[in-house]
């Protein structure tokens, strides 16, 4: 079934889809009806946790001497998801003792660190998929008047290579991708499920007993904690552009300090409050440069061309040749550290801003303690 549901985001209509977890509990919920009742199905309906019915068809169903088995393909909407068009299988079988056991199988990966949905050594199967595995098996188990137990594996083919495209290796997930969904419902370019995912990449930092924690928003911070810090790039966590959300998400976790190395592109940003650095919040980056500059004694000049430039390169060019590249980021940083610091938070926090051309430009109050720490392994 091709999903019929839309939303309008930045101006475009997107089509919704469903997760991996919607796959895997209606491929189950089919597999155990055929093994309890004798009939083949074609299609089968599941009600996901956001409340939306959905008829979905199925694929390779197979039924032998005590088993079912069939798959139902991810449809991803008009989310740029790598795990569109993927099979989930499910396979069923009887088990003498009552309850019901779900394991995953190849392509599902499993989870190797601490700190993340599921323990270690457990398949990378969410909670919310595993309880709609189980209210949907249950369900079955009572309209069949059946007794007993189920045993049921869930496999995605395929899935071990799709995953090497994916969070999981850097999470610690390995063998496979992740059954996941918190609603069953995939909303494109979904906000939530970029800030599940540094949440994910967070815990796992925090379970492995670290205090501090170095944030990077892309691969240009990355290659500059590596290359001008010294530090290795997956000991980061990339934020993209919820930089408030880190900060907030770290605090949560109970983390003692959080610092983000970033280049002025998106840090700028920060001075004007706007802690989601994505455009379509707000941009003010010629702005921010031109009255940080007025500040420092720039003439109108120099003022107005820097409200005219389109980047914060063109911006550096400018005040570095007007001669005051130094106080203009020192008047900019200030201010950032103001804006960090306003927030209602715990933890120490330091924001770095860099750039390719002039390196290092500037940072907040507690910026060199966190990297000392942060060297330290705390």
């Amino acid at each position: 079934m091709r999903m019929d549901s839309f939303i309008t985001k930045d101006g475009k209509r997107l089509r919704r889809g469903f997760t991996t977890g919607t796959c895997a509990a209606a491929a189950s919920k089919a597999a155990a009806v055929m093994l309890l009742t004798g009939r083949e199905l074609h299609s089968v309906c599941l009600v996901t946790p956001a409340g939306i019915g959905l008829d979905l068809p199925l694929e390779n169903v197979e039924r032998g001497d005590g088993f079912a088995s069939c798959a139902v393909r991810k449809d991803s909407g008009d989310d740029p998801d790598v795990t569109n068009g993927l099979l989930v299988y499910a396979r069923v079988e009887k088990t003498a003792a009552p309850g019901i056991i779900l394991e995953g199988g190849a392509g599902i990966g499993r989870v190797t660190k601490p700190g993340l949905d599921q323990g270690v050594g457990e398949a990378a199967i969410n909670s919310t998929p595993r309880r709609m595995i189980t209210a949907a098996l249950r369900e079955v188990c009572e309209n069949a008047g059946y007794p007993g137990g189920l045993h049921m594996v869930l496999s995605a083919p395929g899935g071990e290579e799709i995953a090497k495209r994916t969070f999981n290796p850097r999470l610690g997930i390995v063998g496979g991708i992740s059954i996941l969904g918190t609603t069953g419902i995939v909303e494109p370019m979904s906000d939530e499920a970029v800030v599940e995912t540094v949440r994910a990449e967070l815990s796992t930092r925090r379970a492995a007993g670290r205090d501090y924690v170095l944030l990077v928003p892309g691969n240009f911070g990355s290659a500059f904690v590596k290359d001008t810090l010294g530090f290795d790039p997956e000991d980061a966590v990339t934020v993209s552009n919820f930089i408030g959300d880190a900060f907030s998400l770290a605090d949560e976790l109970g983390f003692r300090g959080a610092l983000l190395v970033g280049h002025i592109g998106k840090t700028v940003k920060l001075a004007a409050g706007l802690f989601n650095t994505h455009s379509r919040y707000g941009d003010g980056r010629a702005e921010i440069f031109a009255a940080h500059a007025a500040a420092c004694g720039a003439d109108p000049e120099t003022a107005r061309r820097l409200l005219e430039s389109a980047s914060t390169d063109d911006m550096l060019d400018i005040v570095d040749g007007a001669g005051i590249r130094s106080a203009v980021m020192d008047s900019i940083m200030g201010r950032v550290n103001s804006q960090l610091m306003a927030r209602p938070l715990s933890l120490k926090r330091g924001v770095m801003a860099f750039s390719k051309k002039y390196g290092l430009l500037g940072n907040t109050d507690d910026c060199m303690e966190l990297l000392r720490l942060l060297r330290d392994g705390k």
